[in-house]
């Protein structure tokens, strides 16, 4: 593997070098952060607006886009759950958690650009189900899709 890695890095594209640059940064913020895999690929950063709405601003990456050269539909949905996701476990109390049940989608435009933008809004807290919706936007202000979510809120173990 290390040979492979190597022969990327020596003679890969920039498109490959971006792809393990990106795996780097994967794992770094999983040792920092513990988080998964995915969100250091997606170079997720968040921060909370107020005190019901959480934000990500990510950079629109090689790893994100599909053969159209377009933001996957999957790598959307992730970021709209990932965003909701966030939201809701930062606002459950010490001591629970809280993992996805359903998650509805509409795509509404390509996903292009630069960067998106993926802004979550809390309309619900309750002791067992939390509800919220997300927007996804490009660094022009379009509209690339609309999600809402539940999430159930579960004591860790």
């Amino acid at each position: 593997m290390s040979s492979e890695l190597l022969e990327v890095l020596e003679q890969g594209t920039e498109e490959e070098k971006e792809i393990l640059a990106l795996a780097m940064q994967a794992i770094r913020q999983k040792r920092e952060r513990n988080s998964a895999y995915l969100s250091g690929f997606m170079g997720l950063s968040g921060r909370f607006v107020d005190k019901n709405v959480y934000e990500f601003r990510v950079p629109v990456t090689s790893f994100m886009k599909n053969r159209a050269g377009i933001v996957h539909g999957g790598i959307t949905a992730s970021l709209a759950d990932s965003t909701i996701g966030s939201l809701i476990n930062k606002r459950v109390p010490e001591g629970y958690g809280a993992v996805t049940t359903e998650l509805k989608l509409n795509y509404l435009k390509p996903g292009r650009g630069q960067e998106l933008t993926s802004r979550a809004v809390l309309v619900h807290m309750g002791r067992s189900l939390a509800v919220a919706t997300c927007e996804i936007s490009d660094e022009r202000g379009n509209l690339i899709c609309i999600a809402s979510a539940t999430f159930f809120i579960l004591r860790k173990r």
